[in-house]
């Protein structure tokens, strides 16, 4: 398996994961985007992503163009992160799905991961 590679272990898949990270981890705004934090004491993995895009944001293909560029920033920057981590991001509305690009995603959720001190010094 590729060393960039983004498999379920790297997921929250359950409800009750979700919950978690929504009502015990630390809510963070970014231009587009809420990011609920979750620092998780045990399980060696680094960071787990969560996405959750409504129906508001646009049809099936605008939702899952905003899933996939998220994923693919957080699958190249897996390692930037040392803390055991849950992550569920969720777009604002004022989020146009046609103008994200990976570039923009970088450009937003960076430099709020250096703010928060939860990227690593060599990133």
């Amino acid at each position: 398996m590729s060393r960039l590679a983004w498999n379920k272990e790297r997921r929250l898949l359950s409800s009750p994961q979700f919950s978690a990270c929504y009502e015990q981890g630390k809510k963070h705004f970014t231009k587009s985007f809420i990011l609920f934090i979750l620092k998780r004491d045990i399980s060696p993995d680094g960071v787990r992503l969560g996405l959750t895009v409504s129906k508001k944001m646009g049809n099936a293909v605008a939702r899952n163009r905003i899933k996939r560029v998220v994923r693919e920033y957080f699958r190249l920057h897996q390692f930037d992160f040392e803390l055991p981590l849950d992550i569920v991001v969720v777009p604002k509305r004022n989020l146009e799905a046609k103008q994200l690009t990976l570039a923009l995603t970088i450009e937003e959720f960076s430099p709020a991961f250096k703010r928060l001190g939860l990227k690593a010094a060599a990133s």
